[in-house]
């Protein structure tokens, strides 16, 4: 993690001296160029995408001056949707870079909830720190961070973000209280790949629509009141914690979390315990094992995460029928709800993929809102699928052989060819300088 965080500063600051000794031949690049090749590779999809990039850019004057900028957001997401934001930096520039908040309100009104959440920002004990502050685009129906159109403007600002030198790539968080609460919890299981940590308050999302698997390298603090009966926030909240609890037990060490329902509370709990707590953490760029449960969110998929790219993902058409069945019975509560499950593990140049597909039986409801309590899942082996799995000398030793397994069954074995294909393949996918993986190999089952 050490050798990645480095790689990636050095990257951002225009160095070529990072070392690539651990390589020790390679095809396409030799060991002494991959450095190099690296950062020439990176720099020309920093420029092309600042060349392309036609929205505002961030501020870097105090966050106190209150510094607006606007993104218009894809009409066909979202029509008439102009996403206003604070943007400012607290305190002195760090040398590797500020890290960098994205603060979501609540769904009061938004100009109201907005300015609260600038004021807030102020008084938070996170600097040196820089600052995103987004305004809801529309209220009603669109009151929602998480919708299309915002997904497309999460992932132009990733792109910002990770192609500015101001910005340490390493240290990415996000938080938000009430809505901003529910919308972070879902966005970080999202893209959990690209963040250190994440902190939704007074919220609580049932876990089928923010999967704690996906967490396990994404710190996670959640806190809500106690006395926060609505919407069932004080029920769901202790939930993710257990699911979170009994993950941490079966992989020791790889799902940090600060579950907590804070005693005497309602629904405005102490925001200012967040952001210090998040921001002791660094993202975690190139794990050996992580879950990845590819779930649809407003409808749409990602097609990668952490080193996975997914090139074909067809559900079994035995599940398909049991879903177009069940979605038509009466009882929602036997509705199921198809998904794909990856686990990834690389030890000696062997990868280990078990893929599963996932069927959510809802088995509570709560019945005035119709808000999903409980629910039960059954996981079936992936009978086909393809994925591109991205290499580097921090996950194998690329100078060797490595092996492909998927649900037990060898896919693939050769030695990985190096080469600036990869890494712009990487980039294209990831847009990542802590994922600028110099080969792939494709598993097809």
């Amino acid at each position: 993690m050490k050798t990645i965080r480095k790689m990636a500063a050095m990257l951002l600051l225009g160095s070529l001296a990072y070392s690539a000794s651990a390589v020790n031949c390679c095809h396409g690049v030799t060991p002494e160029r991959l450095a190099s090749t690296r950062a020439k590779v990176w720099a020309k999809w920093v420029k092309d995408w600042q060349k392309s990039d036609q929205l505002d850019a961030f501020h870097m004057t105090p966050i106190a001056d209150g510094a607006k900028s606007s993104w218009v957001l894809p009409d066909s997401m979202e029509a008439n949707a102009v996403m206003d934001f604070y943007s400012g930096v607290k305190g002195d520039r760090p040398a590797e870079g500020y890290p960098f908040f994205l603060y979501l309100h609540g769904s009061g009104p938004r100009d109201q909830e907005w300015s609260t959440g600038l004021a807030l920002a102020q008084r938070f004990d996170d600097a040196p720190s820089a600052y995103l502050i987004p305004r809801i685009p529309n209220e009603g129906k669109y009151y929602r961070w998480w919708h299309r159109s915002k997904q497309w403007a999460w992932e132009h600002m990733l792109r910002r973000i990770l192609t500015d030198p101001n910005i340490d790539a390493s240290r990415i968080y996000w938080f938000g209280i009430s809505e901003g609460g529910y919308g972070s919890q879902r966005l970080a299981s999202f893209y959990a790949d690209y963040l250190a940590a994440a902190g939704p308050m007074a919220g609580g999302e049932p876990l089928r629509n923010a999967p704690a698997e996906n967490l396990g390298h994404t710190p996670l603090s959640l806190i809500t009141g106690d006395q926060d009966y609505m919407f069932y926030r004080n029920i769901l909240t202790p939930r993710t914690g257990e699911r979170l609890d009994s993950l941490e037990r079966l992989y020791p060490g790889e799902y940090q979390h600060r579950v907590m329902l804070e005693e005497g509370h309602g629904h405005p709990v102490t925001y200012g315990m967040t952001t210090p707590w998040l921001k002791q953490f660094s993202r975690e760029a190139q794990p050996k094992h992580f879950r990845w449960e590819n779930f649809e969110m407003h409808d749409r998929k990602r097609n990668a995460f952490y080193n996975l790219e997914v090139l074909s993902e067809p559900i079994s058409e035995d599940l398909i029928a049991r879903v177009d069945t069940t979605e038509q019975a009466e009882d929602p509560a036997k509705v199921l709800w198809p998904r794909r499950d990856y686990e990834f593990r690389v030890k000696d140049n062997v990868v280990q993929l078990t893929v599963r597909d996932v069927e959510y039986i809802i088995t509570e409801r709560d019945p005035h809102y119709g808000i999903e309590l409980n629910n039960t899942r059954r996981y079936t082996e992936a009978a086909h699928g393809a994925v591109r799995v991205y290499l580097s000398e921090e996950l194998v030793d690329l100078t060797k052989p490595v092996s492909v397994y998927v649900n037990g069954h060898l896919v693939a074995l050769r030695k990985p060819r190096v080469s600036k294909k990869a890494m712009r393949q990487a980039c294209e996918c990831f847009g990542d300088p802590m994922r600028l993986f110099p080969a792939a190999i494709v598993a097809e089952w």
